[in-house]
């Protein structure tokens, strides 16, 4: 309710920016959500891909998240990452299955996205490795992991997971609250060691394979594993198939805005030497 109240106090003000408690957004992020939920809605379209695309060409910006000393939920719709990009498509294609178009539902539904058991409970509660988000949202029975057949999904992936409790000056509330590391630590310890069945990228090169056709729809997220030391998956975008094959639509770092990249994926995943392969995880909810 408060939340709610907030967002009504928000629009009747025309405020640039609110912080409702744990809440912080703009008002072109609230009149652009609810707009697509309300196109959604007229047009019965609540597919991952006719929401992503509506991000096209916003620019890519790494950090949106890191703006406040104590963990809020931050929304923001006009600067993504690879993450947020997925993150704020899924929320708005769960609130399209259901038929809700509020703000206050998107806002609920991006929080249950993004932390731990859909609670927001300072810095550690937000899920930082994407492994831990899959394995996290699959439990809600939001998404689920792709995991056959085999072939494509040939390969095996073992999590070692250290990267952020071994650089914590490279994340902004580690530097400045030490103590997070620890819990970090503890939550890397509890990911080390499971298994995941992936595409290699060998599998991934043979672009006319039909059990890869199979195996990867168009809108399901995917998810770059790498050879990072420390790390599970290096990037994230969504699946399109084209007639000449698949494409990535994603928040890129190099052209520094979301695309649906008119490279065939074989070729973007073949020029990346850290990328081992993918990982396919399909929008379900409940």
């Amino acid at each position: 309710m408060k939340h709610l109240i907030a967002i009504l106090l928000f629009m009747a003000v025309g405020s640039l920016h609110v912080s409702a408690t744990d809440v912080s957004y703009t008002r072109e992020d609230s009149l652009f959500v609810c707009r697509l939920l309300q196109e959604a809605k007229r047009t019965n379209n609540a597919s991952t891909l006719f929401f992503a695309r509506k991000f096209l060409n916003q620019p890519y910006v790494a950090h949106t998240l890191e703006v406040y000393d104590d963990e809020r939920l931050v929304i923001n719709t006009r600067e993504l990452d690879c993450t947020t990009l997925v993150e704020n498509v899924v929320a708005l294609t769960l609130c399209a299955r259901h038929r809700k178009t509020s703000f206050a539902d998107f806002v609920s539904t991006l929080r249950t996205l993004r932390y731990r058991g859909g609670v927001l409970d300072g810095y550690p509660s937000r899920l930082h490795y994407f492994s831990d988000w899959i394995l996290d949202k699959q439990r809600m029975g939001l998404v689920e992991e792709v995991q056959t057949p085999n072939p494509p999904f040939t390969a095996v992936q073992q999590l070692n997971i250290n990267f952020m409790s071994q650089h914590p000056n490279a994340y902004k509330a580690l530097k400045n609250h030490p103590g997070l590391v620890s819990i970090i630590s503890r939550q890397e310890a509890e990911l080390t060691g499971k298994t995941f069945r992936y595409i290699p990228k060998r599998q991934v090169m043979k672009i006319n394979s039909t059990n890869l056709r199979k195996a990867v729809r168009d809108g399901d997220i995917i998810c770059l594993t790498t050879n990072m030391k420390g790390l599970d998956i290096a990037h994230l975008g969504f699946a399109v198939w084209k007639p000449d094959g698949l494409h990535l639509l994603n928040a890129s770092s190099v052209h520094k805005r979301v695309e649906e990249d008119p490279v065939l994926f074989r070729e973007y995943i073949q020029q990346r030497t850290t990328f081992t392969g993918i990982r396919v995880v399909r929008v379900v909810g409940k």
